[in-house]
This record gives structure tokens, C-alpha cells and sequence, in this order.
């Protein structure tokens, strides 16, 4: 296959959401058959609900900092399908990309011929097998990994990573993991093993019960990411924080993060560090200093991200990255008028989101994703809160043109903010590229 045989291929096996299939032994057998990849490097694996990605971010550029070779998973993409794969800092290529795929679809199908298998891998069980594969050819020393959804019986546990991280649990896809926060945290929690290093940051009372009661059971003992974080009260350059970050075994001062906006990205930070310090327990080398440049030079686009010449793109699906985001404005852009573009998936707290960040437009455009799990315009508006204007809405039925109203309508000094769906974000993304 080619780069575009590959991509209609795999996009073919439908949406990653609503084709997964819960359990690990599908992708074991998967990656037994092309080698055991994943045997070849050390592995760090992020759950949680928010934070993931940061978390990644600020490790990649950490062990970017400290010429550690590594490999980079996460999901989903927002422009092209290759980011989702990167080594030492970049997207693998489209030919590599498709070679991997077809390397991958091969096995599979001989796999399925002999009986082996129960049913066709799915779309994030085929590109988690590309990623790791990608990585042992390219000899990396660590491989970084985003849980896709879960923790307990998503493909990514079946690397079976040394360390674990879980960053800030929240209620999100209640329907594939629990109606309570107590239950969402156990399935995250379930990736935590009895020979693993476990690194946590503290969060809601009961989510830390479940947490510590994994680790009890598995008999390992966590390492708690930060014992103090503390933010500089007057900001030099808004919207860029300043603080400092303390561990039990160093400090990190004066840190600036210049890319990654908005105070909880220190929590994420801190997680991070707290990885990186275990790496030094498991052979790799990093200074006190290069933790503190690839904390300050990292980046994880589609989240807070400022894009020329007036839009603010951010992924935030759930009341918890709705809440970040709203202190963000309020600390930031409390003066300045927003037209909020909306789109979100079916599964989403929606109603929740909207009371969370829409009172603060001054218009709201809502719009549909391109994604089968997207709601609908006329679905959205049933959220609106009363107090909202009428005449401040807009419906629109794709992404361009919600766009296009959003440029039309605002202000020279209004401030665009595009938010519900990283999809949604990957597209205004694709629009604004071309333009």
C-alpha cells in the first residue's frame, strides 16, 4: 500500500471509538506474530482522563534535551495521521507510515486465516502495532505511550511499560468505563502492575483511595509527582506562567512555559518530572538542568495553542478541561470578547461544558465535526443555557463554515476559541493551514 492506500485502509476499519474492542489478547497475539516489538526498548505508559498528552509532551522534550533516543505514541491526530508515530521529535514519514501499515494489515490477515485470531484488529490496535514496531526498528531507548481509552483493556497496556503514570481522572466515556469517578479511576488504575514504577499526582480524595488500592494490591509502592508547585503571582508576559517546581529530590525554579498555557499544565509538568526522575533509576541520564529545559521548551498542539492572527485552539471534551480552560480566560482574556466555535461527539457532558465556558461568548457558532460520533448542530443547541441571546447563536453544518462565520463576525480585537473536540481543533487546523 501507499500512504493513501494506507490511510483509506485503516480508516476503512472504522472509528477508533466505536470499533474498540475491550480486551488484550487480540493485540497480544498481534504483536507475538510480528515479534514482540515492545521487548526491544523501555516504556513509560500516561493514563488519566486530563493531562495525557501534556504529560508526553513534557517527557518528549525532556528526554529530547538529555539525547535520549525515543519513540512517541499518541491519539488522535489533528492534521495528519503520521503524528501519532514520532521519533526523536518527528512524525515518521508517509512512506514509512505506509509500510508499516501493510506489514501490519499482512500479519493480521494471515493471522485470521489460521484461526488465531478472533476478529480483524482494530484501527488503534493496528496503529499501536505500527507505532512499537516503528520504534524497534529505529532502536529507540524508551518508547512513550499515550493510553488510547482506559487503562485495563486498552492495546497500549499490552506493552506491558516499566513505568506508569496517571495524570487527573475526571468522568469521561462513562459508557465504556463506569457511571462513577471510582470506577473510571479503577480501569485507569489497572495498568499499574507488580513490576511497575507507578507515578502519581494527587487529585480528588476518592480517585487517590482507588489509585493507592492498586497499588496496595499489586504491592508497589507510588511515587507522588510534586511535594510543592508554586506559581508567581505577577505574570511578566501574558499569558506565559512562571513558577517553580519541587520534588523529594530536587528543585526546579524559576520555570517558564512559554508553549504550554494555563496553571494546570504545572501539574502535568510535575508529573512528568517525577517520570523523568525514574528514568534516572532505570539507567537513563538526565541532569536537574535538562528537566528544566524540556519542561520549558515543550509543546502540545491543539491544546491552548495561539494560531495567527486570532485564534485560540483547544482541546477540552470533559467538564475538567472546560474548567481549565475557563480560569485560563478568566486570568488571561476576561476583558477580551470571544466567538466560541463548538463541536463535540456524542458521548461528551455537554450540557455541563456548555454552562462551564458558552456564558462567556459574546457569539456561539455551533457546528459538526467530520466524525460519525459527532452531534449535530440542531443537537447542540439543545444545551444552550436560557440566559444565552438567540440572536447570539449561529448554526453551521461543517467546520468551514463555522470558520468563515466566526472571521465574518468578529471583532478585530475578538478573540476566536475553537474547543468540545480535538477533532474539531484538527480541522480548523487543516482550514487555517490552507489559508
Amino acid at each position: 500500500m501507499n500512504f493513501a492506500e494506507a490511510e483509506a485502509y485503516l480508516f476503512s476499519l472504522g472509528n477508533e471509538v466505536e470499533t474498540m474492542k475491550l480486551g488484550l489478547e487480540n493485540i497480544t497475539i498481534l504483536l507475538a506474530a510480528l515479534g514482540d516489538p515492545q521487548a526491544n526498548y523501555k516504556k513509560v505508559q500516561v493514563a488519566g482522563t486530563n493531562g495525557k498528552g501534556s504529560v508526553c509532551s513534557f517527557l518528549d522534550s525532556i528526554c529530547g534535551k538529555a539525547d535520549i533516543r525515543r519513540g512517541l505514541y499518541t491519539s488522535p491526530h489533528l492534521v495528519s495521521i503520521t503524528e501519532r508515530i514520532r521519533i526523536d521529535g518527528r512524525d515518521i514519514s508517509e512512506d514509512e507510515f505506509a509500510r508499516l501499515a501493510t506489514w501490519v494489515r499482512e500479519t493480521a490477515k494471515e493471522l485470521l486465516s489460521d484461526g488465531r485470531l478472533e476478529y480483524r484488529p482494530t484501527f488503534f490496535e493496528q496503529v499501536t502495532a505500527m507505532a512499537l514496531l516503528a520504534f524497534a526498528e529505529s532502536k529507540v531507548e524508551l518508547a512513550i505511550l499515550e493510553t488510547g481509552l482506559g487503562g485495563r483493556y486498552d492495546a497500549v497496556t499490552a506493552a506491558r511499560a516499566e513505568i506508569a503514570a496517571i495524570t487527573r481522572i475526571d468522568l469521561d466515556h462513562q459508557e465504556y468505563l463506569g457511571d462513577s469517578i471510582e470506577e473510571i479511576a479503577a480501569e485507569k488504575a489497572a495498568i499499574i502492575r507488580e513490576d511497575s514504577r507507578v507515578i502519581l499526582t494527587h487529585q480528588h480524595r476518592n480517585v487517590e483511595q482507588v489509585l493507592i488500592g492498586r497499588c496496595r494490591e499489586v504491592g508497589v509502592d507510588p511515587i507522588w509527582a510534586s511535594t510543592d508547585i508554586r506559581l508567581k503571582d505577577e505574570q511578566v508576559i501574558a499569558p506565559v506562567l512562571f513558577g517553580s517546581i519541587t520534588t523529594e529530590r530536587a528543585h526546579y525554579g524559576f520555570l517558564e512555559l512559554w508553549k504550554m498555557l494555563g496553571r494546570h499544565q504545572f501539574e502535568n509538568a510535575a508529573l512528568a518530572i517525577g517520570v523523568a526522575e525514574t528514568l534516572t533509576e532505570i539507567g537513563f541520564k538526565l541532569s536537574t538542568d535538562e528537566i528544566a529545559i524540556g519542561v520549558e521548551t515543550a509543546s502540545h498542539p491543539g491544546r491552548m495553542e495561539s494560531v495567527a492572527p486570532n485564534f485560540l485552539l483547544d482541546g477540552a471534551h470533559n467538564p475538567g478541561g472546560a474548567k481549565a480552560l475557563a480560569g485560563f480566560l478568566e486570568e488571561f482574556y476576561k476583558e477580551r470578547p470571544i466567538t466560541l466555535i463548538f463541536g463535540a461527539m456524542q458521548d461528551k457532558s455537554v450540557g455541563e461544558i456548555a454552562e462551564i465556558l458558552w456564558l462567556r461568548a459574546e457569539a456561539l457558532i455551533l457546528t459538526q465535526p467530520s466524525n460519525s460520533r459527532a452531534m449535530t448542530a440542531d443537537e447542540l443547541v439543545n444545551f444552550v443555557p436560557e440566559s444565552i441571546d438567540a440572536g447570539t447563536i449561529f448554526k453551521t453544518e461543517n467546520v468551514a463554515d463555522a470558520t468563515a462565520k466566526a472571521k465574518e463576525i468578529t471583532s478585530q480585537d475578538g478573540l476566536i476559541l475553537v474547543t468540545g473536540s480535538l477533532y474539531l481543533v484538527g480541522e480548523v487546523k487543516k482550514i487555517l493551514q490552507r489559508q
